[in-house]
């Protein structure tokens, strides 16, 4: 089994509590998005992430300063350094050698600059969402730039594995699931409202993350047992669900 999930806007770059590492594997698709990146006025970046411009300008700075190589004077371990939403959730300050190393293996994290992240993979500080339209030698956006190398690199993690999707659709999107060729399960997070049940983002965003968390202490490789997911009064709903989309309500 092994879960996606999407990286975070949010950074932190404070000193990692776990010091061991890995580098990200597309090293050479990285420094050709940076290359595009370190030529783009904050002004350009304002209009091409539809950010402020504050944010534009401490983009431009970020990546004119980007490091061909990543240490850990100028990067951090991946699970560490995203601070959404999702990541909140996700409780890395008490994490062992032995949940960390279970991540490694079975978790990875979508990302529009680095492609594919493992946990442990050292990451410069950046922003660029996969659904930016960022225009390459290889296409106009960053799901025609990535094409089916993403898809490619989850299927050798996976080895025939069950995926389960706990990534956004923006950057699930990028998965391409006809060189994945593995079964995916998408999970859904929906909160009763108004009579009904539905996806409020923020409370989705929190879920994803827990269930990560769950999977992560728990040890679980087998996607049935997280149908017993049941923290902050969430629980499995059967009706709702079908093979390929699980939903969980509260």
């Amino acid at each position: 089994m092994l879960i996606l999930i999407s990286p975070a806007k949010t950074l932190d770059y404070s000193n990692p509590i776990f010091k061991e590492h890995t580098l990200p594997d597309f090293n050479s698709e990285i420094k050709a998005l940076v290359s595009v990146m370190k030529k783009k006025t904050a002004k350009e970046i304002s209009e091409l992430m539809h950010v402020s411009e504050n944010l534009a300008t401490l983009n431009e700075e970020r990546y004119k300063s980007f490091q061909k190589e990543f240490t850990t004077t100028n990067s951090k371990q991946a699970l560490l350094a995203f601070k959404g939403d999702v990541y909140t959730k996700i409780d890395v300050d008490h994490y062992s050698r032995a949940d960390f190393e279970f991540a490694q293996q079975h978790l990875r994290i979508l990302s529009g600059l680095y492609g594919l992240l493992k946990p442990l993979d050292l990451i410069q500080p950046y922003r660029l969402e996969m659904g930016t339209r960022l225009e390459t030698k290889k296409g106009k956006n960053l799901y025609e730039y990535w094409g089916t190398k993403i898809a490619k690199a989850i299927k050798n993690a996976s080895n025939g594995a069950t995926i389960i999707n706990l990534a956004s659709q923006e950057y699930f999107k990028a998965v391409d699931l006809k060189a994945l060729k593995s079964q995916v399960i998408t999970i859904h997070f929906k909160e009763f409202k108004n009579g009904e049940y539905q996806i409020i983002g923020f409370f989705a965003k929190q879920a994803r993350g827990l269930m990560t968390d769950y999977a992560i202490k728990n040890r679980i490789t087998d996607p049935e047992h997280l149908k017993g997911f049941n923290l902050e009064r969430y629980e499995f709903s059967a009706p709702m669900s079908d093979h390929k989309d699980w939903v969980f309500v509260r």
